[in-house]
């Protein structure tokens, strides 16, 4: 054991505040549970976490926060400053994985298939509409877990597209049908491809942490070859962000359009409806070992 003393940090600012909480305190108990000593922070002031990093001198922090300002680089900047390891991605790699229309750009350098798409801010969607045909998907360029994500398929449903900031950026891109596929990539290596079958219309934040309302088939009902393309895109676009430890990818899958990309996840749930402890339990790795090996794997950028 390399590291003695974790402070999992939890809660935090983002609209998947709650979600954090919930898998904070899962976290809590499976780093007890293998040695630990384990305290919990629940981030609601800056300065106040900075006293509790110097009273209590954690070995590593567990980043257990998700959406703005947790996993988008924020955070491990601060870490990186003040040098503490932390778990999951670097500064640099969570801002990539966090913008949906950068992921998108090195996806495609890495021969990864993407929707066509087109940035803009809610301003110009409004203004001046966009070029990409009905049915598409309105979404936040920075957001996590599906938040103000709008399905279109026609001038009515262009009343439902609602944001409060007029100058936030958004990706308006081409729906695309079929399964719903999702993998993780843990060190390096993708096990396999869980399908979502949601009864809502689409994978979306109730839908990913209200318990009955998505089914995971694990594995997928997919062919051989569309499965070991989904893992290759994930294991090609952890090692091209340079993720760390894990990292999970979205995807679409239907005979006409392929295996589509949706976007990467840096920093992915943990609580008990999560996918990434599911698929590694799949994969052997009990929840507690997934737990440890984020914290043993723990980093920050070190000064030169």
């Amino acid at each position: 054991m390399m590291f003695k003393k974790v402070l999992v940090l939890t809660g935090g600012f983002s609209a998947e505040r709650e979600v954090s909480l919930s898998s904070g305190n899962d976290i809590v108990c499976a780093l007890q549970k293998k040695g630990y000593e384990v305290l919990a922070h629940d981030l609601t002031d800056v300065w106040k976490f900075i006293d509790v990093l110097k009273n209590e001198k954690p070995d590593v922090v567990f980043n257990g926060l998700y959406g703005n300002w947790g996993e988008d680089g924020e955070i491990q900047g601060l870490l990186d400053l003040l040098q503490i390891p932390y778990t999951h991605s670097g500064l640099k790699t969570s801002a990539l994985g966090m913008d949906k229309s950068l992921t998108k750009m090195v996806a495609q350098e890495c021969g990864i298939r993407i929707a066509p798409s087109q940035k803009m801010t809610v301003r110009d969607f409004i203004e001046k509409g966009t070029n990409i045909p009905f049915p598409f998907v309105v979404k936040p360029v920075c957001d996590g877990s599906s938040v103000g994500v709008f399905i279109v398929e026609n001038s009515e449903d262009l009343k439902k597209v609602n944001y409060n900031d007029l100058d936030r950026e958004i990706l308006v891109e081409k729906f695309i049908s079929g399964q719903e596929l999702t993998v993780m990539c843990l060190e390096g290596k993708a096990y396999v491809v869980t399908e979502l079958r949601a009864s809502e219309n689409f994978y979306d934040y109730k839908a990913k942490y209200t318990n009955g309302i998505t089914q995971h088939i694990l594995p997928a009902e997919i062919p051989s070859s569309v499965a070991d393309e989904c893992k290759t895109y994930a294991e090609k676009l952890h090692r091209a962000l340079g993720c760390n430890t894990v990292s999970r990818i979205d995807l679409r899958y239907n005979p006409k359009d392929g295996v589509v990309l949706l976007e990467i996840n840096t920093n992915p749930g943990m609580t008990s409806l999560s996918l990434v402890p599911e698929q590694a339990k799949y994969a052997g790795i009990s929840y507690e070992d997934l737990c440890a090996k984020l914290v043993e794997n723990a980093k920050c950028r070190k000064f030169n």
